[in-house]
């Protein structure tokens, strides 16, 4: 049986808005990460996770990340994902 499509929302603390979907896979958090680069530019990457613990796991790997990458600082934040009427 096919999963009912949805669009799901998240909202920054910062007042970003991210709208995903149509989706049928059940995610309920979205995660962020805002990165500083050495010449004054900014990185973002982002994604979407089934579980809040599964999307903390992505925290793990960003201080090697910055040292690889050559991040002076970077933010991580995770937020629910809302289901949003279409």
């Amino acid at each position: 049986m096919a999963r009912k499509k949805r669009y799901l929302t998240a909202t920054m603390p910062d007042g970003y808005v991210k709208t995903i979907g149509p989706t049928g896979d059940p995610l309920t958090h979205y995660w962020r990460v805002v990165a500083q680069l050495q010449n004054g530019k900014t990185e973002v990457f982002w994604g979407h996770a089934r579980s809040l613990a599964e999307a903390k796991k992505k925290r793990a790997a960003l201080d090697d990340a910055a040292r690889m990458r050559g991040w002076t600082s970077f933010v991580f934040e995770v937020v629910d994902l809302v289901e949003t009427p279409v």
